[in-house]
C-alpha cells in the first residue's frame, strides 16, 4: 500500500487548506481504514480524524472537531482532510496512513502504511 500526500501550505489563522492523500496498492473490498496524523517538532505524532473505506464512518480528534471534516472518493483513491478555522496551534507535517486491522482508531501505533507527510503552518 502507497500513499502521497499533498494539499499543504502556508496559510494565515482562520483559514482553510484541503490535504488530499492518493491511496494505491489496495482493494476496495479490503476494509481499509485511512486517517490523518499530525506532528509537530518535539511533539509526538496525534491523530486528526480517520474514516473507514467501507461505509464510510468518521473518527475525529477533539481538538479538530467542528473545524475538520475527512472525507473519500473511491473512484479517485483519494481520501481528503478540510481544514477549517485554521489556528498556529494546527502547524505540523500532517501524515496520511492506512491499516485493514484497525476500525477508527486514532492511534498512530496501530497503522502500518503511511505517507511522507505534507507541511502545514498556519501564522
Amino acid at each position: 500500500v502507497q500513499l502521497v500526500e499533498s494539499g499543504g501550505g502556508s496559510v494565515q489563522a482562520g483559514g482553510s487548506l484541503r490535504l488530499s492523500c492518493v491511496v494505491s496498492g489496495y482493494a476496495y473490498s479490503d476494509g481499509y481504514c485511512l486517517g490523518w496524523f499530525r506532528q509537530a517538532p518535539g511533539k509526538e505524532r496525534e491523530g486528526v480524524a480517520a474514516i473507514m473505506i467501507l461505509g464510510a464512518t468518521t473518527y475525529y480528534a477533539d481538538s479538530v472537531k467542528g473545524r475538520a471534516t475527512i472525507s473519500r472518493d473511491n473512484a479517485k483513491n483519494t481520501v481528503y482532510l478540510q481544514m477549517n478555522g485554521l489556528k498556529p496551534e494546527d502547524t505540523a507535517m500532517y501524515y496520511c496512513a492506512a491499516d485493514d486491522r484497525v476500525t477508527g482508531t486514532l492511534l498512530f501505533t496501530r497503522y502500518k502504511y503511511w505517507g511522507r507527510g505534507t507541511q502545514v503552518t498556519v501564522s
